[in-house]
């Protein structure tokens, strides 16, 4: 626990010392109750029973039902008196909680509320229970030892006393690794309650390895931090072991010995109903209470009071700023804060970026800068194999970059904050089998209104498929579909969803070069939208606002017009797809998906004579040597 908890936990109960003082007067008559265990038995047995005077007997043993009845009311009141004590420190924490979410519209607030100062307010009551019974115990039968006889705290106080040491200086590491296994366990499930809603996501890009590879990580924080806890753990047993158990063993081991000194039955018999029937409870509900219960408490009071602290800084700081500054400073930095506008961060930036598949491998992307404004249109093109993929894999978040790196409207890749920023549609689409409007609206929490349904399949040219089908309520079988439809649906579900930046890695791959077009205008064209497309034709790279060329020894970056006129790649790869034309139209036979069915086989999907598919061309002519595998991917020179 940190000092300033510590120094605020003294004023609190300072300011409450007669509810304190109260609470100790009550827990006077639990001493006495433990005092009456283990001395009204010892006197039953030495003056009554085993003197031959029953009587006497009955009656010590009388006492000892008389104080069980007033240990009993005490506890009553000591728990009214608890009362005055833990429910004011749940007031206050409520208002420090409540002050802070209104000031500082703090989302986590709620979480406080709800959780984190109930669980606080328990936990000291709880606390407060255990640590006070165990003083007055302690006391009582320590007493209750020393009027029996003297020599019976030799056997019984040493061993008490090392298991309390013991157990004390586990507190500090216990709370220490405490708190790292609840931060751990709270990143594992942030992380899994990301993961999960995406899974088909996840199977659909390929990312299944990365995922794994992610929560593995945090799966053996955690389980490190488990393991470290319970380590620690085996102290507070041993504690309890030596402090509670131990002084059984030599109370039996010593009896010989006691007996020769003078102490005589009873007082062996009320030794050994002191430590099993007070002090070894007490001292197990204070390690295992104190134990567990305190590090939560202490992890608890220190975010909310942490976070209540930076809020009286910056409100400290704030005041000593207005109270410097006279009336027309203060008019002025008015003034500058309305005309102040935050810069808008760009759509997509990378700085240094390096990539390799492994570690003896040659770096495909490396020491790759580029800066994309948002609302700008980029295609992306170079040889077969060049990377490109790679470039898009990376910029998703899918892959991670050895050096650099990269932002999405200003969030580091890769993070949660970046990934709802973005949507990639790969060239294999992924359709799931249920409702249209169920595929279509995959990426959205809520159900999309079948108005903007029918929207987004018209922008993208899935109309006359979503005819076809039957409306956004028909069902849908994925097998049914050619692999051109497919890509349809995923361009009209990423049209869809609330990412601003669009990544077409070879989406439109399986269209022809009209509805390639109409897609690839309609994400252009959303609001506040940019769009990455890896270019399957050179009518994707007239269309953008910029090309970025890669290849195995640079990069060239620019407008169409530009990269004619410096980039030799460029132009080779423009002539490459200059179209010749053709007779007739022939289905992409070496396309057959996996299901069966054709890549071409409706108007609108590639085989027209002019589309060059993704594993060979059809009717288009490409120049010898342009589609060799190239090495790294550096910046222009």
């Amino acid at each position: 626990m940190s000092a300033g908890t510590r120094s605020r936990g003294t004023r609190f109960l300072r300011v409450r010392w007669r509810v304190v003082l109260r609470l100790a007067c009550w827990s006077v008559l639990e001493t006495g109750q433990t005092f009456l265990t283990g001395y009204a038995p010892a006197r039953a047995l030495d003056a009554g029973f085993l003197a031959g005077r029953a009587g006497v007997g009955l009656a010590w043993l009388g006492v000892a039902g008389i104080g069980v009845l007033l240990g009993a009311y005490g506890t009553a009141r000591v728990y009214a008196a608890v009362a005055a004590l833990v429910e004011p420190l749940r007031d206050r924490l409520v208002e420090r909680v409540v002050g802070r979410g209104v000031r500082k519209a703090d989302r986590g607030a709620l979480s406080g509320l709800t959780q984190q100062v109930e669980i606080a307010r328990d936990t000291f009551a709880g606390l407060v229970m255990v640590s006070r019974s165990f003083v007055f115990t302690a006391v009582g039968a320590l007493v209750g030892l020393f009027s029996l006889a003297p020599l019976l705290l030799l056997v019984v106080g040493p061993p008490l006393l090392a298991g309390v040491a013991l157990f004390a200086a586990t507190l500090r590491p216990l709370a220490r690794r405490q708190e790292a296994f609840l931060v751990a366990d709270e990143a594992l499930a942030d992380r899994l309650g990301a993961v999960c809603p995406g899974l088909r996501d996840v199977t659909a890009t390929g990312a299944e390895e990365r995922i794994a590879e992610d929560c593995g990580r945090l799966v053996d924080a955690e389980f490190g931090a488990a393991r470290s806890l319970a380590r620690w753990s085996v102290l507070r047993v041993a504690s309890l072991a030596v402090g509670g158990q131990l002084p059984i063993v030599l109370l039996l081991a010593a009896a010989p010995w006691l007996l020769a000194r003078g102490v005589t039955t009873g007082a062996l018999v009320g030794a050994l109903a002191y430590v099993t029937q007070s002090l070894l409870p007490a001292l197990h509900n204070l390690v295992h209470g104190l134990g567990t219960s305190g590090s939560r408490l202490t992890v608890v009071l220190r975010r909310l009071t942490s976070a209540d602290a930076e809020n009286m800084e910056g409100g400290e700081e704030a005041t000593r700023r207005d109270e410097s500054g006279d009336a027309a400073s203060r008019q002025r930095e008015s003034a500058a804060r309305r005309a102040f506008t935050p810069a808008v961060p760009p759509a997509l930036s990378l700085s240094g970026v390096t990539f390799a598949y492994g570690p003896a491998s040659a770096p495909v992307v490396e020491g790759l800068d580029l800066v994309l404004a948002a609302g700008a249109h980029l295609a992306v093109v170079g040889p077969s194999g060049i990377g490109k993929s790679t470039l898009t894999g990376l910029v998703a978040g899918l892959l991670r970059p050895s050096e650099g790196q990269i932002e999405v409207y200003g969030e580091p890749v890769p993070s949660a904050a970046a990934a709802a920023r973005r949507v990639l549609i790969p060239q294999e689409a992924y359709v799931f089998s249920g409702t249209v409007a169920d595929n279509l609206g995959h990426f959205r929490a809520d159900p999309v209104p079948e108005a903007e349904l029918l929207a987004a399949a018209e922008a993208v040219g899935m109309g006359p498929l979503l005819e076809r089908l039957g409306g956004p309520g028909a069902l849908v079988e994925p097998a049914a579909l050619s692999v051109g439809e497919r890509q349809l649906v995923a361009l009209a579900r990423a049209y869809l969803s609330y990412a601003p930046l669009a990544l077409l890695d070879e989406a439109t791959c399986h269209l022809d070069p009209w509805a390639e077009e109409r897609a690839e205008r309609a994400f252009a064209a959303r609001p506040g939208g940019t769009l990455v497309v890896v270019a399957h034709r050179i009518s994707s790279a007239r269309r953008a606002d910029r090309v970025l060329v890669m290849d195995g020894t640079g990069t060239a970056f620019g407008t169409h017009d530009e990269l004619l006129h410096v980039s030799p790649l460029y132009r080779d790869l423009v002539g490459s797809w200059a179209p010749v034309p053709a007779r007739r139209s022939e289905p992409a036979l070496a396309l057959r998906d996996a299901d069966g069915v054709d890549a071409v086989a409706r108007p609108g999907l590639a085989g027209d004579g002019r589309h060059v598919v993704a594993h060979g061309p059809v009717g288009q002519v490409q120049a010898s040597g342009d589609l060799g595998d190239g090495g790294s991917l550096r910046r222009q020179r």
